[in-house]
């Protein structure tokens, strides 16, 4: 690809039809590099974007904002209480028990239950055919869907009341975008108290499911922490689960003809769903021989180091705990998938988004 057509920044990239060899020059710089427009010092280097995120004074969260100032309500509430958007001894067990409960999960109960609400969800879009549900808003439903029924299933929700819980971290992720509107951030503080709610009718009077078990056994230091991170659990399935999803699909798109468990490693390693991650510097740090001023934030391209542990999942104190879920869930969606009308007239964008490469399907005729 010509530097003509590369992304304007690292963050542009995100949505750009193909951002890889852009990233993969910026690989080659071991050090951090100031961008002044986006106000980050940019980190794509394998070595150095571990280096970032293993350090003890590189935090998920500015130390003068650790909860976004645009959040308000429950949503400010359940956000401040993530322990994957927090640093510090207070919430190093709970995050251990967290992280213990998903690689506890055996692989066979969550292929068993994602299988079953791919087929509910392709079911209920094939009943819907009938009223003109096209191919693209028919993918559109079914990716957003799956994955985050799939762990509100685990967690013991009702078959009935899954729709409404997925609706309800819909809601909630789209207020935490720094794109949110007004009225986005509304509804996601609305959200975030219907998700306390309904955990907290689940914790007490629900199925104790074996994920939610041990999750409920943890150490956690209140019952907010705990209800939160229970969200949580949703809300990342939301973006990275989803969009590796929908990555395997546009793969499918492509030609890719491997079978399901072979694409999705695949795919996450060449087109993974979480392309980028941010970190604050907490006091002033040296990077690759580069000092970095207490207050800035680095850019860390995870994408750049595509085929590493590190693409799309993050690594170190933040890593994402559930790697092995999402891969059973697309896994298992993606048998599905071919219940679905056929592919042939759809095509794709990417949804606005500053760290997360989810495609939107549409018609064919509308890419045009």
């Amino acid at each position: 690809m010509h530097t003509d057509h590369w992304p304007a920044d690292a963050v542009a990239a995100v949505t750009h039809p193909d951002p890889y060899p852009y990233y993969a020059a910026l690989a080659e710089h071991e050090a951090p590099r100031r961008d002044e427009r986006l106000r980050l010092w940019v980190v794509a280097h394998p070595a150095t974007v571990r280096e970032v995120l293993a350090h003890p004074d590189c935090g998920v969260r500015p130390v003068h904002e650790p909860v976004p100032a645009a959040l308000a309500g429950a949503a400010a509430r359940l956000f401040g209480a993530l322990v994957r958007m927090n640093d510090g001894a207070r919430h190093a067990a709970p995050k251990a028990s967290l992280q213990g409960a998903l690689a506890r999960l055996p692989p066979a109960q969550v292929a068993e239950r994602a299988g079953t609400v791919a087929a509910r969800i392709a079911a209920h879009i094939a009943a819907g055919a009938a009223h003109a549900v096209d191919d693209a808003a028919a993918l559109n439903a079914f990716v957003c869907g799956v994955p985050v029924q799939t762990v509100a299933s685990l967690l013991g929700f009702a078959d009935e009341q899954l729709p409404d819980v997925a609706a309800a971290v819909g809601r909630f992720v789209a207020c935490l975008s720094p794109l949110a509107t007004a009225a986005e951030l509304a509804a996601g503080a609305v959200a975030a108290q219907a998700l306390l709610d309904a955990l907290r009718r689940l914790v007490q009077c629900g199925p104790r499911t074996a994920l939610l078990a041990a999750l409920v056994q943890a150490p956690w230091p209140d019952e907010h922490t705990m209800l939160a991170n229970l969200a949580g659990l949703m809300t990342q399935t939301h973006e990275a689960t989803a969009g590796l999803l929908g990555n395997c699909i546009v793969a499918r798109l492509r030609g890719a003809a491997a079978g399901p468990a072979e694409l999705v490693v695949d795919v996450m390693a060449r087109d993974p769903a979480i392309h980028n991650t941010r970190r604050f510097a907490a006091r002033d740090v040296t990077i690759a021989g580069v000092r970095v001023p207490a207050g800035q934030a680095f850019l860390l391209v995870l994408a750049g180091v595509r085929g590493r542990d590190t693409a799309g999942f993050g690594h170190g104190r933040h890593a994402c705990p559930g790697h092995a879920t999402a891969r059973a869930i697309v896994a298992q969606a993606l048998h599905v998938l071919p219940a679905l009308r056929p592919l042939s007239r759809v095509a794709w964008r990417y949804r606005p988004s500053v760290n997360a490469r989810m495609p939107h399907f549409i018609d064919e005729q509308e890419a045009t």
